[in-house]
C-alpha cells in the first residue's frame, strides 16, 4: 500500500483504559464526540469472562447450517441459529449477560445514550472470518471495506451503534481494516452511485424484496455498501489502517458511518443498537445530514 493511502491510527481509533464493563462514568463528551466523527472506540483490557461451561459453547458447530451467527432479540426474548436446542438456555444466558454488560458500558462511557437506543439485537459469531469469505458473494463478503446497510430493511436515517468484543480461548487476534472519514467517502462515491426511483422502490416493498418502503436515504446507502466492496482497486489501495484487536478487547463504532472490513479471527460478540439521528450530540455528522448536505436534497 502506498504511503499516500494510510490512515493514521489517531485519526481513526481512540484507546480507552477502562477495564470494566460499569466502570466511573467518563464526564465530558470525549467519547461521544469520538465516535460521532466516525472513530472507533478501543478499550483493549475490557474482556467479557466466559464460565468453563460457557468456553464449551465455542464450538461452530452450535451454529444452524442455514444461519452464519447465533442472534438474540433482547425485547422479545427471540433467539435465532442454534442447531441444538439442548444449549438454547445456555446461549440465551450468555447473550442476555453480554447486553446487560453493554447496557452498563453505554452508562458509564457513552451517558449521553443511555436512554435513547432502541431494538437492542446481539450475536454470538463461532465460525472464522475466512468461512464467510470463502462461501459469500461479494456483496455479503465483510472482508471488503463497507459501511453498513441493510437491502430488506430500510431505517430512513437510524444510526447502527455496534459493539464487538473478542473472546478468542486461544488468544486469537480479531483483525480490522478501517477506512476513511464518511464526508470523504460519500463526497467521492456520490457521483457514481445510480439515481433513485420511487417507482421501484415502491415495487420492492410490494414484492417482498424490503420490508417497508426504500427512502433515497437507504438507496444511497446500499449504493455506497455495494460501490465499496465491488471496488478492488479500492479495496486494495484505499485510504485505510489495519488494527489488531487482542482477544480479551472490546471495541465500539457506528457501523454504518465507519468504513470497515474484518480480516480474520474467531469467536466473538457483538451487540447492536439503533438510534434516531436527533438524539445525537451533533446531528450534522451523521450520514443523512452528510448525505443531504453533499446532495441538496431532502433524503428521507
Amino acid at each position: 500500500m502506498s504511503e499516500k493511502t494510510q490512515l493514521e491510527e489517531q485519526e481513526a481509533i481512540v484507546t480507552f483504559s477502562q477495564n470494566s464493563w460499569d466502570g466511573q462514568r467518563i464526564e465530558g463528551s470525549s467519547a461521544v464526540n469520538a465516535l460521532e466523527q466516525g472513530k472507533v472506540l478501543f478499550f483493549p483490557h475490557l474482556a467479557f469472562t466466559l464460565s468453563a461451561q460457557q468456553q464449551r459453547l465455542l464450538d461452530p458447530a452450535l451454529v444452524d447450517p442455514k444461519k452464519k451467527n447465533i442472534s438474540y432479540s433482547v425485547g422479545n426474548h427471540l433467539i435465532k441459529g442454534v442447531a441444538d436446542a439442548a444449549v438454547e438456555p445456555q446461549i440465551r444466558k450468555l447473550l442476555e449477560s453480554y447486553y446487560q454488560s453493554c447496557s452498563a458500558l453505554i452508562s458509564s462511557v457513552l451517558p449521553q445514550y443511555q436512554h435513547v437506543l432502541r431494538k437492542p439485537v446481539n450475536s454470538l459469531r463461532l465460525h472464522p472470518v475466512s468461512v464467510s469469505r470463502n462461501n459469500s458473494a461479494w456483496r455479503k463478503d465483510d472482508s471488503r471495506l463497507h459501511v453498513d446497510a441493510f437491502p430488506s430493511r430500510p431505517n430512513y436515517g437510524e444510526r447502527v451503534l455496534r459493539i464487538f468484543t473478542n473472546i478468542n480461548p486461544h488468544g486469537e487476534d480479531r483483525v480490522w481494516r478501517v477506512g476513511e472519514p464518511f464526508p470523504q467517502l460519500a463526497t467521492r462515491l456520490l457521483p457514481k452511485l445510480s439515481s433513485y426511483s420511487p417507482r421501484k422502490s415502491w415495487l420492492l416493498e410490494k414484492i417482498g424484496v424490503t420490508k417497508s418502503l426504500r427512502s433515497h436515504y437507504d438507496h444511497l446507502m446500499l449504493q455506497l455498501h455495494d460501490k465499496m466492496k465491488a471496488d478492488g482497486h479500492y479495496q486494495q489501495y484505499g485510504q485505510q489502517l489495519t488494527q489488531h484487536f487482542p482477544a480479551g478487547s472490546t471495541w465500539v463504532c457506528f457501523s454504518d458511518q465507519t468504513p470497515h472490513a474484518a480480516m480474520s479471527g474467531q469467536f466473538m460478540l457483538e451487540q447492536t443498537f439503533l438510534m434516531s439521528v436527533k438524539d445525537m450530540q451533533n446531528p450534522e455528522l451523521s450520514p443523512l445530514k452528510t448525505l443531504q448536505k453533499i446532495t441538496r436534497q431532502k433524503l428521507i
